[in-house]
């Protein structure tokens, strides 16, 4: 069985049936699509049909087709140059790995510059791709619903910044509202008259504008772009941010004015070596920095959120059918990793209905991550014994999942820690326990203990492996098992029982019915 067949019928409850075994959803298995932007021309191919499909691929050449577009009004020669070579081998590359045709858009520079057109019949000439020219107000849609993909439902003000544009995109409810598009992007700014100070009254002046016509946005502001990802990168050195994940990475406006000075004051190749900026970026950051600046303080958000979705994202999500825009992204890659990796496919329902006496009062933010937990909590049984908990820990934390947040990663990560190890103690992850409460961290332990216990339960028919019963003011947990699934309690299973009563602090009792 290569563990993709269909489930046993049934209710899925809170899991809902995966819909990537849809014939609908599995004609997205292997999606291309190419941004040629004003700084850099990106192929990313997806692959999976989950809601949070994986990347199977993902190349990026910068290319600055954007610098001297506002001097010379046409594409920078040296960087079409490049493209267009660029553009050449993503086509054969997509041949290769079955991903055509590819979905190639081009924004800002190829939609200004007096060349753009021409550019566009040369490269469908020479590789065969059709460039879509999209206006700004388009390209603020995509890139919205590229977070949209991170984030179902999710609800604010989301800012893309590019070589040459930014655009700005309201979201609320899932769908995506106003759009505007503005010359704001750091190439462009970089070509203005007046110096430091004309180039912040200019800044000032546009940004006053998309105030007025967006109207008041104090929700969370979600930065999409390579110079927002560059600042934050940075924003995490300052601090000593200790989980390198950029996705849903959050600043305050407090931290933004210190991060802005920061740069300021900076050497540019220092900061360039100490927080893993490319070259041909971090000439960017300053000039996108007080673009960051003004936008913040321009709009107030109540809180600001890295996004690693954009445009790309975007024009796969734009592909889904609406049923599956709808999913979870969490749940549904879960479901997708436990049907491709674990050894017993359909077990984490199994487990997540066996652990759920332990967690009754729990919000409901929280049972989410607990059903991924037991989604996951065995796709990494080929990894050696001894490193199998760190692995588990560190694919939770640093994986590619969408709807996740920093404190929901570490809790997921320590839950599959604690499903293969009693103590997280002498760990190289102890500098990211601090980003989650103790109480979490406990409450994280009690849950792997739980799923480590439970997977001693398998049971070959469709019964249930057995029922614990939580009576928390008695400090008590019993564990009733049927005849036929009593050999299973067996010395291992019993001392990893006493392992999860130890994390509650309860004493225990087991019933044989």
């Amino acid at each position: 069985m290569d563990g993709l067949e269909p489930y046993e019928p049934g209710d899925w409850g809170p899991f809902g049936r995966p819909l990537f075994r849809d014939a609908q959803a599995r004609a997205l298995s292997r999606v291309g699509v190419v941004d040629v932007g004003s700084n850099s021309v990106r192929l990313v191919v997806f692959d999976g049909a989950a809601r949070s499909p994986a990347y199977f691929y993902n190349e990026k050449v910068m290319c600055a087709l954007g610098a001297g577009l506002g001097e010379t009004g046409r594409l920078n020669p040296e960087g079409r140059a490049r493209a267009l070579r660029a553009l050449a081998r993503f086509a054969l590359l997509a041949r290769g790995m079955g991903a055509s045709p590819l979905t190639v858009v081009a924004t800002a520079a190829v939609r200004d510059a007096a060349d753009g057109p021409e550019f566009c019949d040369e490269v469908e000439r020479e590789t065969g791709l059709k460039l879509w020219i999209v206006d700004g107000r388009e390209e603020a849609r995509l890139s919205a619903q590229g977070v949209l993909l991170g984030w179902p439902g999710s609800y604010g003000l989301v800012c893309d910044i590019g070589g040459a544009s930014m655009e700005l995109a309201e979201i609320a409810e899932g769908r995506v509202g106003r759009r505007l598009s503005s010359e704001l992007g750091p190439l462009k700014l970089a070509d203005l008259p007046g110096g430091r100070k004309g180039r912040r009254g200019h800044i000032q002046k546009v940004m006053d504008r998309l105030a007025r016509e967006m109207g008041p946005q104090h929700n969370r502001l979600f930065l999409v772009g390579g110079s927002w990802r560059a600042i934050a990168r940075i924003d995490m050195h300052r601090r000593g941010y200790p989980l390198h994940v950029l996705h849903e990475y959050r600043m305050s406006k407090k931290s933004v004015s210190e991060t802005v000075k920061y740069i300021e004051k900076s050497d540019l190749d220092a900061l360039r070596a100490s927080c893993g900026v490319s070259s041909s970026r971090i000439g960017l950051v300053p000039l996108a920095a007080e673009v960051l600046y003004r936008l913040v303080r321009t709009f107030q958000p109540k809180d600001i959120a890295l996004s690693s979705y954009g445009i790309r994202e975007g024009l796969l999500y734009e592909q889904m059918p609406q049923e599956l825009r709808d999913r979870d992204p969490l749940i549904e890659a879960c479901l997708f990793s436990e049907a491709k990796d674990a050894r017993l496919p359909g077990f984490g329902r199994k487990l997540y209905d066996f652990v759920l006496p332990l967690f009754r009062n729990v919000p409901e933010a929280r049972l989410r991550i607990i059903q991924a937990a037991c989604l996951l909590h065995d796709v990494s049984w080929r990894a050696h014994p001894d490193y199998r908990a760190e692995i588990c820990f560190d694919n939770a934390t640093r994986a590619n999942l969408g709807g996740l947040k920093h404190a929901e990663r570490i809790y997921l990560g320590l839950a599959l820690l604690h499903r293969y190890r009693n103590k997280r103690e002498g760990t190289p992850f102890e500098p990211l326990f601090s980003l989650l409460p103790e109480a979490d961290r406990a409450e994280a332990e009690v849950l792997g203990k739980a799923m480590r216990f439970g997977a001693m339960l398998w049971m070959s028919d469709n019964g249930r492996p057995g029922e614990l019963r939580w009576f928390p003011k008695k400090k008590l947990l019993e564990l009733r098992l049927s005849r036929a699934a009593a050999p299973l309690f067996g010395e291992v299973a019993e001392a990893r029982f006493d392992a999860l009563c130890a994390a509650l602090g309860a004493e225990r009792a087991v019933r044989i019915l």
